[in-house]
């Protein structure tokens, strides 16, 4: 008798089972990878946002501690000032800090819009009023949702501070002790943190210059 020989092997019904099941697993594994994937972007954009705020933060911190008695000459009082002018909704100063990199001193302008947010212009810093390039020149938006609002510290003798609303350079002739800055968001909707800068000014006491009229 003809020994039968048993054949090993997967029927068309296993293989085709086989293939259905594996096509299953891929498919969701896809959908898996996919969602991790959305869900990564996502965070990264959260995380890249922030990122920028806080980079714009520490920006404006450094500048403002960093910030320099530039002095100027006025024509038409024939008198030397100090360049720090600031009010409720804007600020301009000089300091040794560039976000370029920039030899040399910079002039910065922070101004605060309902509409277009906190807008910044640079501007290189020369022995006359930077004011009169500051007008020639395209701001750029830092903050798009926010406003801000500034308050200068002043010592007004040994043992008395005050914060001020406004400071005027050529009538302080000095620069403040600090500078505080509120960021407030415009769109409520949205969501966003209230973000603050408490900077202080290295250089706020300097006698290089001598009052050209009697400080407010």
């Amino acid at each position: 008798m003809k020994k039968l020989q048993k054949q090993s092997g997967f029927t068309l019904l296993e293989i085709m089972m086989s293939m259905t099941l594996t096509a299953m697993l891929l498919g969701m594994l896809s959908a898996g990878l996919y969602s991790v994937v959305n869900d990564w972007q996502n965070e990264t954009s959260v995380l890249d946002e922030t990122l920028d705020k806080s980079l714009v933060l520490l920006q404006v911190e450094r500048a403002l501690f960093a910030a320099f008695p530039h002095s100027y000459i006025n024509q038409d009082r024939l008198a030397r000032f100090v360049y720090f002018e600031g009010d409720e909704n804007e600020l301009r100063w000089v300091s040794t800090v560039s976000p370029q990199r920039r030899n040399g001193l910079t002039a910065w302008r922070l101004v605060s819009d309902i509409q277009d947010g906190v807008q910044l212009t640079l501007t290189p810093a020369y022995s006359d009023n930077p004011d009169n390039r500051f007008d020639e020149l395209e701001p750029t938006t830092i903050l798009e949702n926010y406003t801000a609002e500034f308050s200068y510290l002043v010592q007004r003798n040994d043992d008395e501070k005050e914060w001020l609303d406004e400071w005027i350079g050529e009538e302080m002739q000095s620069l403040p002790i600090a500078v505080y800055i509120i960021f407030t968001p415009i769109d409520d909707s949205l969501d966003e943190e209230v973000l603050e800068v408490l900077a202080s000014i290295r250089t706020w006491k300097h006698e290089d210059i001598q009052p050209s009229i009697s400080p407010i």
